[in-house]
């Protein structure tokens, strides 16, 4: 027997049967319909398609013969692929020094006769061949010859759309990952796109915040200056005027009836019409003038309370943590909503229940505090008169109802709960978003909520959560550490802000 040696171009041999990824593969159909075919028009009980790999050869279609592969220093293919550009035919082995004394013709499966058309890539590598075999000596005729030939070629083009098919998997596999890291990085650069639009978004409102601040310093300085003057001569002008109406008193006491004494009427200057001053209805007057001395005291305290409030609601001055009294911040924020409460055309006054329990001060970021109740209220604001204009039918008595208590051990609860329209069950997990609002374009960004829940949650350590009906209203539930032990309420009041 004699060995079949090594093609020259052996390397590259390799390199391209292994660029096909078709060893130790699965049997396909195509190629195993070309073998039958094969066997049939060559008339032989064997048909194979046989790969020579380094050191073995194996069938990637065998028809008749349950082998797979047998080593590469016996097999009839090593020999054909050494002359790659003809058929190899072995009519008859035994008399064919090269195969004599081989192991598969002395021994099962006794092969007489071999004829093998080498596969050839189109760059003139040999890969393996199409071979017929069968155990008695033979011929084939000249169109066997070339049907085989023919065969052969489609088992490359099989090779090759195999081979295709494997790069076009592979090239839609990576285009596929591909597009999962463009879809990944789509999705990390619009979730940044994000960050930075809300953060954008916080800086402004922060600096709106503190723009406000400002203002409200600057007006409530110059307010204050004029409201003080008008308030402390209010005092005065009070005195001055009770003086004169007391003066006026004794007057028309002395001299009830002042038409007929002449003398007097002469001396007294600057008078005209005289005879109207009996017309004059002096208990009216004093009445009327204590009345209006009175409300002026009043609306100057009033305009006073509420640049107070505007002051604490900003808070300028208090960027950091400070103690301060929940209550006082709450009732400022209602001073400011105050215009809001009231009645308008379309529905009654918004009756503001304040529930006020025993409260410590509590140690908080006022500014973002005030911050958040403004952002709730206003909700609920908004909540009831949505209700009413949707369900003008409906009749309610519209309220929002303030309540707090300590939860627990250094832990404060604020409820804000109203009785408006309610948020809808298919938004109930977003009402938390950045941008995400119900709002009409230009009532609002969609950052209140998400705000109030990073000052209440990151900034204080809380919680906050909601409970919601829709068409009966919502609840707000604030829970923050108070961090201090010192009462500053009494508890237990219930307060209608507006009747």
């Amino acid at each position: 027997m004699i060995k079949p040696p090594l093609p020259p171009n052996e390397t590259d041999r390799l390199k391209a049967l292994y660029r096909y990824h078709i060893l130790d593969t699965a049997d396909e159909e195509e190629f195993d319909d070309l073998t039958s075919l094969a066997a049939y028009i060559c008339k032989t009980p064997v048909a194979l398609i046989n790969l020579i790999d380094k050191d073995r050869q194996w069938s990637k279609s065998k028809f008749g013969t349950k082998f797979t592969q047998s080593p590469r220093d016996i097999s009839f293919c090593a020999h054909a692929i050494l002359n790659p550009e003809q058929t190899l035919i072995i009519s008859n082995a035994l008399e064919d020094e090269r195969f004599v004394n081989n192991p598969i013709v002395q021994f099962q499966p006794k092969i007489r006769f071999y004829a093998g058309a080498p596969l050839v890539t189109d760059d003139g590598l040999p890969l393996g061949t199409l071979c017929v075999i069968d155990t008695q000596p033979r011929q084939l005729n000249h169109d066997q010859i070339v049907a085989l030939e023919r065969l052969r070629r489609q088992v490359l083009t099989q090779l090759e759309l195999r081979i295709n098919l494997v790069n076009l998997g592979n090239n839609i596999k990576q285009r596929q990952q591909a597009e999962n890291d463009l879809r990944h990085t789509n999705s990390s650069l619009i979730h940044t796109l994000q960050e930075l639009k809300y953060a954008q978004a916080k800086l402004i409102q922060a600096e709106k915040m503190s723009s406000l601040g400002q203002i409200v310093a600057g007006i409530a300085h110059e307010i204050n200056h004029p409201i003080n003057f008008i308030q402390d001569n209010l005092h005065h002008v009070s005195k001055n005027i009770q003086d004169l109406l007391e003066l006026a008193f004794l007057y028309q006491q002395k001299y009830p009836r002042l038409k007929p004494i002449q003398e007097d009427i002469e001396n007294i200057e600057n008078i005209e019409n005289i005879e109207n001053i009996e017309n004059i209805d002096f208990f009216f007057l004093t009445e009327d003038l204590t009345k209006i001395l009175t409300s002026m005291a009043v609306g100057t305290q009033r305009i006073k309370q509420i640049v107070s409030s505007l002051r604490n609601f900003s808070r300028i001055d208090e960027a950091e943590k400070n103690t301060v009294d929940i209550h006082a911040g709450i009732d400022n924020v209602l001073l400011i909503l105050q215009h809001r409460l009231e009645e308008t055309t379309t529905r009654p006054p918004i009756k503001v229940i304040k529930e006020y329990s025993h409260l410590p001060l509590v140690e908080c970021y006022p500014r973002h505090m005030n911050q958040v109740f403004m952002s709730i209220l206003v909700n609920a604001i908004d909540a009831i008169e949505d209700l009413i204009a949707h369900q003008p039918e409906k009749k309610i008595d519209p309220q929002i109802r303030i309540s707090t208590e300590i939860s627990r051990e250094r832990h404060v609860v604020i409820e804000i709960a109203d009785n408006g329209i309610g948020i809808p069950d298919n938004i109930h997990n977003r009402i938390f978003d950045p941008f995400f609002t119900t709002k009409p374009v230009g009532k609002g960004i969609g950052l209140g909520l998400s705000v109030s829940y990073q000052i209440i949650v990151e900034k204080h350590g809380g919680t906050l959560k909601y409970l919601s009906q829709p068409g009966e209203g919502t609840e707000f539930w604030i829970e923050i550490p108070h961090n201090s032990g010192v009462s500053t309420m009494s508890g237990g009041n219930v307060t209608p802000l507006l009747n």
